[in-house]
């Protein structure tokens, strides 16, 4: 695909995936996007949580040879980053306007347009996840499916708002401070991972940890702001055509919402997957929970796992591996699943599996 001169292009094989990063030029300001694969196949874009960005929130699922052989077999994935929060960005002038839920919804229809994309599957998390569903409302057509982790569908409730302005406030006065990154992990993360029996902190949080520090505060507070003026999508989910797939982790701050927002979908078009003992970044705490569900839902499009993979990852092939721990209900295996009926399922994780 051309690259119109609004572009600029920098090799960072090592830090996005075996990817190349575009800064693409919108009409609400530049965006940064990490291209993975080969963009004559169809079109997988994501969109991550606050505070996070392709890195942070994806490589869990997509370092692990299961989901490659599935996705980027498939797919040339699109990676957006909310704006300044791709790595090494600036601090984003005082004198660019704030952008809305709207905004950046537009701003995900013009990298497609960048990029010459006609139809999309979506991948988004927490706030990411309500990005893309507003961005499929209002773009139904360019959409064929949505994968979303921890959705988000409400107008924040007063505990919500408040909170997030305490939030914001904490990253005006005082930038990525202890405090804060506390108040993210948990949002992030279940007690189970952050509070170890031994005291030590698990690797992924201690991961995590060091990547909020490279965040730039103001940048992250804008897109809080943004998710905190969001409004209701209630009365609209019931007209979104395209399937969908939606896990949640049943410690989620965000639980509730996304059984609602599953339940107002309707089973003829979405699924709910619930991971037992995990947070709401369930592509960096359980990822391998997500591998079946996922191909099944693919199955739905017509996409199948690459052979050589298949073959030697599947699961049950050795009772000790991270996706051996995740128990699909009876539903998921269905005709309905592929695409002609879609049920609620829910998959029990086993912590306490020793590896």
């Amino acid at each position: 695909m051309g690259e119109s001169s609004d572009s600029v292009s920098v090799d960072i094989d090592m830090l996005s995936f075996g990817g190349k990063e575009h800064v693409v030029k919108t009409s609400r300001g530049s965006i940064s996007v990490y291209v993975c694969g080969d963009q004559e196949k169809p079109a997988l874009i994501t969109y991550p949580d606050v505070a996070l960005n392709s890195m942070t929130c994806f490589q869990g699922l997509l370092f692990s040879p299961d989901a490659a052989s599935l996705l980027l077999h498939n797919f040339c994935i699109y990676h957006i980053d909310a704006p300044g929060h791709e790595l090494g960005a600036d601090v984003i002038s005082s004198d660019v306007p704030l952008l809305s839920v709207d905004d950046l919804a537009d701003q995900v229809a013009e990298v497609l347009d960048f990029f010459g994309l006609k139809q999309v599957l979506c991948l988004g998390v927490m706030a990411g996840a309500y990005i893309l569903t507003l961005f499929t409302m209002r773009y139904q057509e360019r959409v064929l499916g949505l994968i979303l982790v921890s959705p988000v569908c409400k107008a924040p409730s007063w505990t919500e708002w408040f909170y997030n302005k305490v939030l914001m406030n904490l990253l005006y006065f005082y930038g990525m401070c202890g405090i804060l990154k506390e108040c993210l992990l948990q949002r992030y993360f279940s007690k189970e991972i952050r509070c170890s029996v031994q005291g030590a902190e698990a690797d992924i949080i201690q991961a995590c940890r060091r990547l909020l520090d490279e965040r730039k505060s103001l940048n992250v507070m804008r897109f809080l702001q943004a998710i905190n003026e969001r409004y209701d999508l209630t009365e609209d989910l019931e007209n979104l055509q395209c399937r969908t797939l939606i896990f949640v982790g049943e410690s989620s701050q965000f639980h509730d919402e996304s059984v609602y927002m599953s339940t107002k979908m309707g089973k003829k078009t979405c699924a709910l997957v619930e991971v037992e003992a995990c947070g709401s970044l369930v592509t960096e705490e359980h990822p391998y929970a997500m591998i079946i569900p996922i191909e099944f839902f693919l199955m739905g499009f017509g996409y199948h796992r690459q052979p050589y993979f298949a073959s030697s990852s599947s699961i049950g092939s050795n009772p000790t591996s991270p996706s051996s721990r995740c128990c699909i209900a009876p539903e998921l295996l269905s005709p309905e699943s592929l695409g002609i009926k879609l049920k609620p399922i829910k998959t029990r994780v086993d912590i306490d599996v020793k590896v």
